[in-house]
C-alpha cells in the first residue's frame, strides 16, 4: 500500500508502549493514533506529537460515582507511556494478561491519583460489561467520551476523544478528505471511524454494530480480511 503510495495508519486503543513492537514487526513507520484516539505517537521519532488528556478531578470523579453503582469495579489508567493502576487491578492479574509496563508507577487508590489521565480503565466482569458501559455513559455526561476495548475494559477519555475524530485531524493535516480515508475495525471503539471513512470495512466476526455500518464486510481476521481487502483494492487501481 505504501509503495502505491497510500498512508498505512495504525489506529488502536493500545498504548505506544506496545504499538511500537507491534508497528516494528509489521514494517509501518509514520504516525500512529493511539489510547483510542487520545495520542497521536511519531513512530519514527518515537515520541507523543499530541496528546488530549482528561481532567484528574474529571476522572477521580467519574470512577468515584462508577464505583458506587458497580460492585467490585477496580481501576488502571494510562498517562501517555506509563501505566498505573489500584493494587485490586493489580491482584486479578491473570496469566493472559500483558505484563505489569515497565516503569509503571506504584499501585495506589484512584482517589488519590492526582495527575491526568490518557484514559481511565474500569475494569468489571465480562458478563458485566454492557451495563457498566451504559452506567458510564450516563456518569460521564458531556465531561468524558466512553468506549469498550476488549471483553473487560469501559474506558474513559477527555470529552471529544475517538478514534475518528484523531484520524479525521489526521487526514485532514496531510490535505486528505473523508473520501479518501479507508478504515478497517471490528470493536464498538471503530464503529464511528468505519461509518466515517468514505470506505468504511469491518472484518466478518465484528461487533453487530460495526458490521451494520461498514460499507464492506471483508473475511475474518483468521482468513486475513484485511489483506484480501487491501489486494483488491490495489487491483483496482488505474
Amino acid at each position: 500500500m505504501r509503495a502505491a503510495g497510500a498512508a498505512v495508519v495504525i489506529v488502536t486503543a493500545r498504548s505506544p508502549r506496545s504499538v511500537r513492537d507491534l508497528a516494528r514487526e509489521a514494517g509501518i513507520t509514520g504516525e500512529a493514533i493511539c489510547a483510542n484516539g487520545a495520542m497521536v505517537f511519531d513512530l519514527d521519532a518515537d515520541e507523543i506529537v499530541d496528546h488530549l488528556p482528561l481532567p484528574s478531578e474529571v476522572g477521580r470523579r467519574i470512577a468515584t460515582a462508577l464505583r458506587e453503582r458497580l460492585d467490585g469495579v477496580v481501576f488502571g489508567w494510562e498517562l501517555e507511556l506509563r501505566f498505573g493502576s489500584e493494587p485490586a487491578y493489580e491482584a486479578l492479574r491473570g496469566p493472559d494478561w500483558w505484563p505489569r509496563p515497565e516503569g509503571s508507577w506504584p499501585p495506589c487508590d484512584v482517589s488519590a491519583w492526582d495527575r491526568p489521565f490518557t484514559k481511565l480503565l474500569a475494569r468489571v466482569p465480562a458478563e458485566e460489561l454492557a451495563g457498566a458501559y451504559t452506567i458510564a455513559r450516563e456518569v460521564a455526561g458531556a465531561a468524558a467520551s466512553v468506549t469498550l476495548t476488549g471483553n473487560a475494559f469501559v474506558e474513559v477519555m477527555a470529552p471529544g476523544v475517538s478514534k475518528r475524530a484523531a484520524l479525521g485531524r489526521l487526514a485532514a493535516r496531510r490535505g486528505l478528505g473523508q473520501a479518501d480515508v479507508v478504515a478497517f475495525g471490528d470493536h464498538l471503539t471503530d464503529l464511528e471511524m468505519v461509518a466515517w471513512a468514505g470506505h468504511g470495512v469491518a472484518v466478518a466476526n465484528a461487533e453487530p454494530g460495526v458490521l451494520q455500518v461498514a460499507d464492506e464486510v471483508a473475511p475474518s481476521n483468521e482468513d486475513d480480511g484485511v489483506a484480501v481487502v487491501l489486494e483488491a483494492l490495489l487491483a483496482a487501481r488505474p
